[in-house]
């Protein structure tokens, strides 16, 4: 899980809404040498590939307001405080996707920005969805879809699935092979 602002960390900015916060640390590398690091701490997420059967995976057509594009994305979410990853998946694949899964298999986990943030995205694999009511947040553009491996391998290579975490989710569950 991601870490809290330390006693000698220089705050610069803390955004409560989203629960991150930018800190410059005062560091000594392995090589010895004292740093200045501006770093993004963040609660954490956790990312969700659902596949209704072995060949039919349900995937988010979601607009992105930072870049104005709509992205081909799997389901994912910020952890809540205290929460912990396989309950943030559960939680955003019914919001996101409207699913509730039956089961749920944690597949890997990535830093997708190790540069300047100590993200952690958890990936799982969710499969004997059962369909619930969605519950989406009001600030979220999405819909989902229902692709077949070929079509997800399809677009992936046509350049339509840019966003790095979905790409992890699609190596991690053997969907590029």
């Amino acid at each position: 899980m991601a870490q809290q602002p330390r006693k000698n960390d220089v705050l610069r900015y803390q955004f409560k809404k989203k629960k991150i916060f930018l800190i410059t640390r005062k560091m000594t590398i392995p090589n010895g040498m004292m740093i200045e690091k501006d770093i993004i701490l963040h609660p954490g997420a956790a990312l969700i590939v659902p596949f209704l059967s072995p060949d039919k995976v349900v995937i988010l057509r979601q607009y992105r307001s930072t870049i104005n594009k709509y992205l081909y994305e799997f389901p994912a979410g910020t952890l809540e405080p205290g929460e912990q990853p396989a309950a943030c998946a559960r939680r955003e694949i019914m919001e996101e996707a409207g699913y509730r899964a039956g089961k749920l298999k944690k597949v890997g986990m990535i830093y997708p920005v190790p540069g300047y943030s100590d993200e952690i995205i958890y990936i799982y694999k969710a499969e004997r969805l059962s369909v619930q009511k969605e519950t989406g947040d009001a600030d979220e553009v999405l819909e989902p879809v229902v692709m077949t491996r070929a079509q997800i391998k399809k677009i992936f290579k046509a350049g339509k699935i840019v966003d790095g975490k979905t790409i992890a989710g699609l190596a991690f569950c053997g969907l590029l092979e």
